[in-house]
């Protein structure tokens, strides 16, 4: 097969990164800025935590508040407080296997499949959460606590699977023995106040602390020590210190502050570290999930379990100040007003609450209140998560059916309780009869365009990311989609987001943007090694880890230095998951170290054995090592467990075309390019594989699919002319040979091609 276009799957296992060519930005001044705004922080305040006890002192009315919430009753010692479950010999029968609660001199255990299959006795440490439903955690070897997957759903009192349409064996990740359900890095953080997760990746055991068991003051308030030494003084000998030395302040402050005070928990994020309860830029701590395919739909809803957070902040509500306490008493949690009442503090009831603006009547048929009539119930759809949780999307979006039909989403009409056994379309036509045509323009439409690869979406994303006005989640979105789309503008994008005030968008840019030459990548990258946020320092550290040391001034390399030494205690916080064995081992990769790339894909690998990006990645690097036995075998493992993987049938088929087998490897092929239509570039390979076996129409037909995709694709302009001069249809042939001298004046190929075909015409005539 000639060009070895095929070979380019070498490739397929790592994020694509797209490859533009950058003009120069003013590197130096943004450099020095970042380097200033990092040097000047105060990275290490004095403060130490001091519980709550101490807090409740002064503060008799928030405490008491604040006993029985949520957060109070977030994890708690199993004891008859605490245990809401079930443990008179109770039974419970899933895929199976029949588990019984019980207790034994007044403590608690289960009786179910532990490791191995095998069934046992197993004690309740703990308590985890409330309502609607409790947990359950025992203390297994090395410090861990594993969760329990059987849970008691406090309001039906009942226990109940939380995966009750799977049997989970217990090799599986999923497992409640296994690391998915390992509370010290999967649950913790979040459900105790100064948790510190004290995991050994050496020995792979934790030694896990809190100051306190559940979220107590400091939690939000941050660690005491200072407030609490100036709360001791003397009235009058009280200096006058800022937010009375409070760690974290949270009466004064903007909406946003507050917003992100919350976020640390209520977010889909990737921690970073141990959290200090400080407060600051939240990339200093995590990094937040953008509208990741899977975790959102397109248009920004709630889809897997994504907390509030990302939802939150692309609301209305919060472009105009609305913050968490507005709606939720900060203390016990609870709403602060019932029903519309909580929306009218803003609204006007004599416009909103309304039959002329809801169109549903006061009273159901029977005579009940009607839901219908209520703000939540359209803009704020729930959807139950953990079975029984039933959360609402805190877009407070406008329901949008029409945007059901254009791009697949949900709306609250149809799939939000109230008319599942409508359709979308209904609910359209009485949305148009009742507000008219949706006029706005949604950046869902942007956002489905760049996940389905729609060649005319780059602009679009272009738009949405320059765009300030629209969510920074958003305009992150489309920076990751954009990476698929290289071109002059794509680069502008590129080097304006890296210079972009959000944190989240500087970030984004960083893991998309891409260059050539090594130089640019440089000027372009290395003034985020000195950003005040650790996420962004980390990832400006992995996109520079394969390039020539000599391209670094003295001060750049020093800067490399550290922030990879950073980012590899980061990613040492959560080596008890798989991504950061994975993460590590694109590091040393690119790198060199294949040795210690390998060993952290294994890693990886060990943790989750389904773990597909740290597979595949292993497969890169096997196949460059020439052990292609060992890649074929893990290709296969990701096909045996996903037969759906596009990625891994594609990259499973080249392996065999390089190792010679191009007939088993024509079904992988083409399983690939009907799989993913909208990667031209899959079926480009599939065309010229068929006409490698002599498959000739099946090959003509590929590659003509690729051209009309792209027209303009210089590759495929000279496959498809290359295949007709070969079969003797020269005029055929030169006319692509043409297209490519038009659309590509300045590459010689398509001059050449066509002096090769008229001379072939010439020769023909004679």
């Amino acid at each position: 097969m000639s060009g070895d276009p095929l070979r380019r799957w070498k490739a397929a296992g790592i994020a694509a990164t797209a490859v533009i060519v950058l003009s120069l930005p003013v590197y130096a001044v943004r450099e020095g800025r970042q380097r200033a705004r990092w040097e000047g922080a105060d990275l290490t305040p004095a403060f130490t935590f001091v519980g709550r006890e101490r807090c409740s002192e002064c503060h008799e009315e928030a405490t008491e508040a604040w006993r029985g919430s949520d957060h109070d009753n977030a994890m708690a010692p199993a004891d008859s407080t605490s245990v809401r479950g079930d443990f008179a010999d109770a039974e419970f029968e899933h895929g199976g296997i029949t588990s019984r609660f019980f207790m034994r001199d007044g403590r608690y255990f289960v009786n179910t499949e532990g490791p191995g299959g095998v069934m046992s006795d197993f004690e309740i440490a703990y308590t985890f959460g409330w309502e609607p439903l409790q947990q359950y955690l025992i203390a297994f070897p090395g410090g861990r606590y594993q969760a329990l997957s059987i849970a008691w759903n406090t309001e039906r009192g009942e226990w109940f699977s939380l995966y009750p349409d799977r049997v989970i064996p217990p090799d599986d990740w999923l497992h409640w023995t296994r690391s998915a359900q390992t509370w010290n890095g999967m649950c913790a953080e979040c459900h105790s106040t100064n948790l510190r997760k004290g995991y050994d990746p050496e020995t792979d055991s934790f030694e896990t602390t809190w100051s306190e068991i559940d979220v107590s003051c400091e939690a939000c308030h941050g660690p005491g020590s200072r407030h609490v030494a100036w709360a001791d003084l003397p009235p009058m000998a009280r200096p006058q210190v800022e937010d009375y030395d409070l760690a974290v302040p949270t009466s004064g402050i903007t909406s946003r502050r507050q917003v992100e005070l919350c976020a640390p928990c209520h977010s889909r994020r990737t921690e970073l570290g141990d959290y200090d309860h400080l407060g600051g830029d939240l990339l200093d701590h995590l990094v937040p999930a953008v509208l990741e395919e899977g975790l959102y739909q397109p248009d920004g809803q709630i889809l897997d379990e994504v907390y509030v957070w990302g939802s939150f902040v692309q609301s209305k509500m919060y472009r105009n100040n609305v913050r968490c306490s507005n709606c939720h008493d900060p203390h016990s949690l609870q709403l602060v007003k019932d029903g519309n009442d909580l929306c009218l503090q803003c609204h006007r009831a004599e416009t909103y609450d309304t039959y002329e603006h809801h169109f549903h009547e006061e009273l159901t048929e029977a005579g009940e209140p009607n839901e219908g009539t209520l703000c939540v119930k359209c803009h704020m759809p729930e959807k139950p998560y953990m079975v029984v949780d039933w959360r609402a999307d805190h877009s407070l979006r406008i329901p949008r059916p029409d945007l059901s039909l254009q791009i697949g989403t949900t709306n609250a009409c149809t799939a939000g309780g109230c008319h599942d056994d409508e359709t979308d379309q209904w609910a359209a036509d009485y949305y148009v009869e009742w507000y008219g045509k949706a006029k706005r323009f949604h950046y869902g439409i942007t956002l489905a365009a760049g996940r389905r690869g729609d060649p005319e979406a780059g602009p679009q994303l272009i738009r949405l990311a320059e765009d300030s006005l629209y969510p920074a989640i958003a305009r992150a979105t489309a920076l990751s989609l954009l990476q698929g789309y290289p071109g002059p503008e794509a680069t502008r994008a590129f080097n304006a987001a890296l210079q972009d005030e959000e944190s989240l968008i500087r970030y984004t840019a960083a893991m998309s943007v891409g260059s050539p030459d090594p130089a640019e990548l440089v000027d372009l990258i290395a003034p985020l090694l000195f950003d005040p946020a650790r996420a962004i320092r980390g990832q400006a550290a992995v996109r520079l880890a394969a390039v020539p040391r000599n391209l670094l001034k003295p001060y750049q390399a020093t800067a490399l230095d550290e922030a990879t030494a950073e980012y590899e205690e980061t990613m040492a916080y959560s080596l008890d998951f798989p991504f950061a064995g994975h993460n590590l081992g694109n590091l040393y990769l690119a790198q060199g170290d294949t040795a210690r790339a390998e060993s952290y894909y294994r890693r990886a690998i060990g943790i989750d054995d389904l773990f597909v990006p740290a597979k595949m990645n292993l497969v890169v690097l096997l196949n460059a090592q020439g052990r292609n036995d060992e890649a074929e075998t893990l290709l296969r493992q990701v096909l045996d467990a996903y037969p759906d993987n596009h990625d891994a049938e594609y990259a499973l088929a080249l392996l065999l075309v390089e190792t010679g087998r191009s007939e088993e490897a024509l079904e992988w092929l083409t399983r690939a390019a009907e799989g993913m239509p909208a990667r031209t570039r899959v079926r480009y390979n599939l065309g010229l594989l068929q006409q490698q076996l002599g498959r000739v129409g099946e090959a003509e037909s590929s590659l003509r699919a690729t051209l009309a995709a792209e027209p303009g694709n210089l590759d495929y302009l000279y496959a498809l002319a290359d295949f007709y001069a070969r079969r003797g249809e020269y005029r055929r042939a030169l006319e692509l040979a043409d297209r490519m001298i038009a659309t590509h004046p300045e590459a010689a190929i398509g001059s050449q091609m066509k002096a090769a075909i008229e001379q072939a015409i010439a020769a023909e005539g004679n």
